[in-house]
């Protein structure tokens, strides 16, 4: 009998020379269009077109409104390295709809590479859109690159919303390397309006303590929101924001930072203000 570890092993082909297995990567697409249908005595912002692959699912609650609500399910369970999302959303003139998410996005250490996530979104005339995706949560090692792209009608209005939370306090977990890459370009009738590049990566935790950073927060948010009269609402909004957040105008678009120290302070912050600039009520998956 030869045992195993002795046995010869081919000279052409060494362990060494071997390559390891290829792991799985989760592929996702979902793309909605939705527009105004005439439902009895009313109007109803209904699907026109949908499409979703992969990983990536969309569901529509019925809703007593006369909005369209889309939660996105990432039936992945997280993101990782190599992980590519693509999501598309289109309104059409006099349409309403808000897009959410079923829960956080966990973005889980990588083994090599960022995961990637491209969503592009379009308004018609008259239209009104809410993009309220729940906190997306990095855990040490994570690497996410992500790119925000909308092109508006000039008389359209949208409030958009990222936030990031650096890992869960309450579990004692901290981010010490990772990479957190968002890119959000944003055009009025084709002209640019907003052009914006966040990256933190490396030593995170390092560099979160700068005060011209986190200042030792591990949690943040930004908010654009377009609507009717911008300039008027700026002095509201920031006589209800804290020491740690803030509120610019930059032309015609009303934009908000939040800085926090973990991601139960964040949301508190978050949730009466996205409730006074959205166009309907907050998610039902946003409660707390």
């Amino acid at each position: 009998m030869t045992l195993l570890d002795d046995a010869p092993t081919s000279p052409q082909t060494p362990f060494s020379a071997v390559e390891p297995p290829r792991l799985q990567r989760a592929r996702g697409e979902a793309r909605a269009s939705v527009g105004p249908v005439p439902r009895g005595p009313r109007t109803r912002t209904a699907i026109r077109r949908l499409h979703q692959a992969g990983c990536l699912k969309l569901r529509f609650p019925r809703l007593a409104s006369e909005e369209c609500q889309a939660v996105i399910i990432n039936t992945s369970g997280g993101l990782t390295g190599g992980d590519r999302l693509t999501l598309g959303f289109e309104v059409e003139p006099r349409g309403a709809l808000t897009v959410t998410t079923q829960a956080c996005e966990r973005v889980y250490r990588s083994t090599g590479g960022a995961a990637d996530v491209d969503l592009s979104m379009r308004l018609g005339a008259g239209a009104s859109l809410a993009y309220l995706p729940q906190e997306t949560i990095l855990f040490e090692g994570g690497r996410l690159s992500r790119r925000l792209t909308l092109d508006a009608a000039a008389d359209s209005r949208f409030l958009l919303l990222e936030s990031v939370i650096l890992g869960r306090a309450a579990m004692g977990e901290t981010v010490v390397d990772g990479l957190i890459a968002d890119r959000w370009r944003i055009r009025r009738e084709g002209r640019l309006v907003l052009a914006e590049d966040l990256r933190l990566g490396g030593d995170i935790s390092a560099l979160g303590r700068e005060g011209a950073t986190l200042n030792g927060a591990r949690a943040f948010s930004t908010l654009v929101w377009q609507g009717p009269d911008a300039a008027g609402m700026l002095a509201g909004v920031r006589a209800g924001l804290g020491p740690t957040e803030g509120a610019s105008l930059v032309d015609g678009l009303l934009v908000v930072r939040i800085v926090a120290a973990d991601g139960y302070v964040l949301r508190k912050r978050l949730m009466p203000l996205v409730a006074r600039l959205a166009h309907a009520p907050l998610p039902l998956v946003w409660s707390m």
